[in-house]
């Protein structure tokens, strides 16, 4: 009898665990159903989750900077005193000190997309509602790929074609190391667009499954695991801050990657 009860918690507690790996998986990973108030949404098929997130997001953007931002108020407050202390961080700490007084203020939009783009879809996906499309790899290597797109044609546009690759050969080395050396610094160029891509993605997406994972463990262990929630909370702050870490390092390392090829001599 007592075997047979054993047998039959241990195969609860193995169904409960496949349906909550299941769920899992399913937040994490791209589909064409969404379920933001426990009804599935079916999307037609030209259209996914992720891609619905990007256009929510992008709306709510538009929203914010086209609708609720006042810039002719001579005192800003409110969201607009906000949104202007973000811009003012992307451009004089990030654009200005990277690309120069000059092309920092004409890449800072760029800079301002980055960061506010991809902070409206790390917030969204630690709401209930929304899936993490920052946790996509095809949505942070499309990020990824602008920036070496200015990183490519940006360059050769400021310094010329010969000036853009003349900036893959370093100065004073052996001639025979040249054929060693250069080709490699042009790898180089796109490993560092892979790493934007793979950093952002993985960061989100490890943060999302940490805290199912140890909320799988109320759905299992029922009220034995509830000082866990203790620990839920605090990696949601956790999350939280690495919402506004990882869009502040993807704006970050853009610029530092751009600004490299844009002044190769500094």
């Amino acid at each position: 009898m007592a075997q047979s009860l054993t047998t039959q918690a241990t195969d609860l507690a193995a169904a409960k665990m496949a349906a909550v790996n299941e769920f899992i998986m399913h937040h994490v990973s791209d589909s064409h159903e969404w379920a933001p108030f426990g009804k599935a949404i079916e999307l037609p098929a030209w259209l996914s989750v992720h891609g619905l997130m990007l256009v929510i997001g992008a709306t709510i953007l538009i929203t914010l900077f086209g609708l609720i931002y006042r810039h002719k108020d001579p005192v800003p407050h409110g969201w607009t005193n906000l949104l202007e202390m973000f811009v003012l961080l992307v451009r004089n700490q990030i654009a200005v000190p990277f690309l120069g007084e000059k092309d920092g203020r004409k890449m800072a939009p760029l800079f301002c997309t980055f960061f506010f783009f991809i902070l409206c879809l790390n917030l969204m996906s630690i709401t209930p509602l929304f899936p993490a499309a920052t946790a996509n790899i095809n949505v942070t290597g499309a990020l990824a790929l602008v920036t070496l797109g200015f990183m490519i044609f940006g360059g050769m546009v400021k310094n010329g074609v010969f000036g853009f690759f003349k900036a893959f050969v370093p100065h004073g080395v052996p001639l025979p190391l040249l054929f060693l050396l250069t080709p490699l610094e042009i790898l180089g160029m796109f490993i560092k667009a892979g790493a934007l891509a793979i950093r952002l993605f993985a960061n989100m997406l490890a943060g999302h499954i940490v805290i199912f994972a140890l909320l799988s463990l109320l759905v299992i262990f029922g009220l034995f695991a509830l000082p866990v929630l203790a620990l839920v909370i605090l990696v949601f702050f956790l999350e939280l801050l690495v919402a506004f870490l990882q869009a502040f390092i993807f704006t970050l390392l853009s610029a530092v990657f751009i600004g490299q090829l844009y002044h190769p001599e500094h």
